[in-house]
C-alpha cells in the first residue's frame, strides 16, 4: 500500500478539524490522505439503495464531505474515504499499522476525552506503530475560535538518557517540511543536594546546564547536518521536563513529544512529558513511538 496519513472521523467538530490538519500534512509530505469512519453497526452495502433507506447514508455523507473538502483545499492531492464495519479502536490500529502518520481530533483542556463511542484517542496513542497527531478543535485553544494551522515553529522535548533518533527524525522533517525554525526543549530538575534555604546553588545549576548544552550538542549534530536548512533553537531549562515540553510550546505550530513503545502488547506506556502535552498543550501534539 502507498504512504498514507490516516485521519479518524465521527462528525464531531473536532475530528473535522483533525481533517484539515491531515489534508495539509499529507500535501505537505506528498502522500494519500486515507478518510477513516469506523462503526460497528455499518451494514452490508445494498445493491441499489436510496438515501432513505441506505442505513450508510449518513456515514457515507460524512466521508463524502470531508473527502470534497480535503480535495478543494488541495486539487492535487489524492483522498481515499473507508468505511469499516468494526470497533473504532481495533479499526484505527490496523489502519495505523498501513500509514505514515494518524491523525485524531482531541477534545479540550483536562482530558482526551471521549472519542466515536468510547475511549478511543488514548489507547490508539499508546499502542499505534506510527506518530499518533492529536488535533484540537476551533475554539478548543486558549485563544478560542480558531482552528490549529501551520503557522508557528515545531518543538520538540527531548531526553538525553537514551536513545530518540525517530522523534528527532520526525520533528526536523516536520520543520523542513513547514519552512520553519526546530525548537529543542530539554528540561531537567534540580536534585535535591542543590538546594539551599534561599535558593538554588548557582555553581551546581550552571555545571548542570553546561553539561546538558554538551549533551544536546552532540546529540543534534548529526540531526543538523541532515537537515541543514533547518534553523535549530536550543531550549535548557532546569525545570521538570514535562513543564518544559508544554510551556515551550505556546505559540507553536506543533509539539512532537516521544513514548516508549510497549515491551508487552498489553502494556500502555505514556511518560509525563507526553501526558502533560496531551492534556495541557495548545496546539497539535504529535506522539511518536520510540525504543
Amino acid at each position: 500500500m502507498e504512504p498514507v496519513v490516516t485521519v479518524g472521523l465521527d462528525g464531531s467538530p473536532e475530528s473535522l478539524a483533525a481533517a484539515r490538519w491531515a489534508a495539509d500534512e499529507a500535501a505537505r509530505r506528498r502522500l494519500t490522505l486515507r478518510l477513516l469512519h469506523a462503526w460497528p453497526l455499518l451494514s452490508p452495502e445494498p445493491a441499489h439503495a436510496t438515501s432513505a433507506v441506505d442505513q450508510n447514508y449518513w456515514a457515507k455523507r460524512l466521508v463524502h464531505t470531508a473527502r470534497a473538502e480535503a480535495q478543494a483545499r488541495h486539487p492535487g492531492l489524492t483522498v481515499v474515504g473507508t468505511l469499516v464495519a468494526d470497533d473504532p479502536h481495533a479499526a484505527l490500529l490496523k489502519a495505523a499499522s498501513e500509514s505514515e502518520m494518524t491523525v485524531l481530533g482531541s477534545h479540550g483542556m483536562g482530558t482526551v476525552e471521549s472519542y466515536f463511542m468510547g475511549e478511543v484517542s488514548m489507547p490508539v496513542v499508546a499502542h499505534a506503530p506510527c506518530p499518533v497527531v492529536l488535533v484540537r478543535g476551533a475554539g478548543k485553544g486558549r485563544h478560542g475560535g480558531v482552528e490549529p494551522g501551520p503557522g508557528g515553529r515545531v518543538v520538540v522535548a527531548v531526553k538525553l538518557n537514551g536513545s530518540c533518533d525517530g522523534l528527532l527524525d520526525f520533528a526536523f522533517h516536520s520543520a523542513a517540511a513547514r519552512e520553519v525554525p526546530l525548537m529543542v526543549a530539554h528540561g531537567r530538575s534540580v536534585p535535591l543536594h542543590a538546594r539551599v534555604p534561599w535558593g538554588v546553588d548557582h555553581q551546581v545549576t550552571e555545571e548542570m546546564t553546561k553539561d546538558a548544552q554538551h549533551e544536546l550538542d552532540r546529540l543534534l549534530q548529526p540531526w543538523r547536518e541532515k537537515y541543514p536548512q533547518v534553523e535549530v533553537v536550543e531550549s535548557i531549562r532546569l525545570a521538570s521536563a514535562a513543564k518544559v515540553g508544554v510551556q515551550a510550546s505556546e505559540g507553536a505550530g506543533l509539539l512532537v513529544v516521544g513514548r516508549r513503545a510497549p515491551r508487552h502488547s498489553g502494556a500502555t506506556h505514556l511518560g509525563p512529558v507526553a501526558h502533560a502535552a496531551i492534556h495541557h498543550g495548545r496546539c497539535p501534539i504529535a506522539v511518536v513511538p520510540h525504543d
